[in-house]
């Protein structure tokens, strides 16, 4: 499968739900992956066969799935994963269907979704409070864009980065949870989408890769909170798109895989943030 999403549960256990097959199929199809003895097994099927959905792990251990598509349609359907029952649940309906949209978990436990795409790019934002199963609406970005990242900063602000527009996105915008209103904030030095964003140890938020006018990017750049600011950083010795990143234990980003301008990568380098190089 692919276009599905995957999920660390709090007993460590990996979820996986959704996607597409090869053969051009969406699924419902649910697994479990045991990294103690690396084994899969089923568990019960989603409600819903989706793909380009979120999947988001609540305060309380359960799964949030939200949006996504089913065949041609966009989908404002959500539920959720009970892994103490292994059951799914209908909860609640988002008030915009969407696809390729960001689901960020803030502070207080509620889920921040935003934009996304229903045949064409969309700004709005929702919030879904667990505790009352309840969506509502909040402000909406100032930019359309799908195929960005959210990210969560220290500050419990969220910083929306990039994506995609009728072309490449360039600006950057902050949600702050205390209003619901999003800023501007200083926009990136390159416009791209499908890139990563990585919150460091220090604060600061690592962009890297992405495509801009169908050319992959090796190019990173640093967010600074404190600042406001973009500054460049040390480049990838892949050009990639589609990728993956991971910030590991030592503090450093893991990338893997993607895809470059004429073939999928299998390649993997690692960010050390006290020397700005990739290795």
């Amino acid at each position: 499968r692919f276009e599905h999403t995957a999920s660390v549960l709090t007993n460590g256990i990996v979820l996986i739900n959704g996607g597409s097959s090869s053969s051009s199929s969406d699924s419902a199809v649910t697994e479990l992956y045991d990294s103690s003895t690396g084994v899969w097994t089923n568990t019960v099927n989603m409600i819903n066969p989706r793909y380009y959905h979120t999947a988001s792990v609540l305060t309380d251990g359960k799964v949030l799935v939200a949006g996504g598509q089913h065949m041609a349609d966009y989908l404002a359907s959500t539920e959720l994963y009970d892994p103490s029952t292994e059951s799914w649940t209908v909860t609640g309906t988002m008030s915009t269907a969407r696809s390729y949209h960001t689901a960020s978990i803030l502070a207080n436990g509620t889920v921040l979704i935003t934009g996304g795409e229903t045949i064409e790019p969309i700004e709005t934002s929702e919030l879904y409070d667990p505790s009352i199963g309840l969506w509502t609406k909040t402000g909406s970005m100032k930019d359309a864009r799908y195929h960005h990242t959210a990210s969560v900063l220290k500050n419990g602000k969220v910083l929306v980065v990039g994506g995609f527009y009728y072309d490449d996105v360039s600006t950057a915008e902050l949600y702050d949870p205390s209003t619901g209103l999003w800023t501007y904030t200083n926009s990136m030095n390159d416009a791209r989408h499908l890139h990563t964003a990585s919150v460091l140890a220090n604060g600061k938020v690592l962009v890297a890769g992405g495509s801009s006018n169908d050319v992959a990017l090796n190019s990173a750049e640093l967010y600074d909170p404190s600042t406001g600011l973009w500054i460049v950083t040390g480049s990838m010795n892949h050009a990639r798109y589609s990728h993956t990143a991971s910030v590991l234990a030592n503090g450093k980003v893991l990338v893997v895989g993607g895809e470059s301008d004429d073939d999928f990568l299998s390649s993997v380098e690692s960010y050390d943030p006290l020397t700005e190089s990739w290795t």
